[in-house]
């Protein structure tokens, strides 16, 4: 699994959150969670409300800041089904890696802040959950239906305690 990651601004989170360990470690959990049978990629941009304000208002045109966008590389048939990507390798693999592109995830520094004090966790565990839900998009799912809401909340709670980042 290959974590790339990137930070502007100049707003940081807490050493304690060791940001690159825990990016990885639940990626790597949700990876084996949702049985992806190949090796992949995930791109991770720790950014601004100012910055994640224009790209949700450029890709969902949405002008106001949110805590985290998904910008999954893979259209599933099935959320979480990797079968149909091996007729797909020239479009779903990385050429020099032959890594699974998932996509990218992006992620508010501020609302991890933010949501972590309004929620009472820690930050950490805001941030370990954003990237656990922003995960489930990258593999198809989503919430828009009542039905896919239930499903995806399970899903993260399934991931979160498997990597123990639970709520205080």
């Amino acid at each position: 699994m290959s974590l790339y990651m990137e930070e502007e601004g100049n707003l940081t989170l807490p050493e304690e959150i060791n940001v690159k360990n825990t990016a990885e470690l639940v990626v790597e959990a949700a990876l084996d969670y949702i049985g992806c049978p190949y090796e992949a990629e995930v791109n991770l941009l720790l950014t601004t409300d100012e910055e994640i304000q224009e790209m949700n208002k450029m890709h969902r045109k949405v002008d106001k800041s949110t805590d985290v966008l998904s910008f999954p590389m893979l259209e599933y048939e099935i959320p979480g089904n990797f079968e149909i990507f091996e007729e797909q390798a020239e479009d779903a693999f990385n050429p020099e890696s032959g890594e699974l592109m998932l996509g990218d995830i992006v992620i508010s520094k501020n609302k991890v802040i933010a949501q972590a004090e309004s929620y009472g966790h820690s930050q950490k565990r805001e941030f370990a959950f954003l990237i656990a839900h922003s995960m489930l998009h990258l593999f198809g799912f989503d919430h828009i239906e009542e039905d896919e809401r239930i499903v995806m909340e399970q899903k993260q709670r399934e991931i979160m305690e498997k990597v123990q980042i639970l709520r205080e």
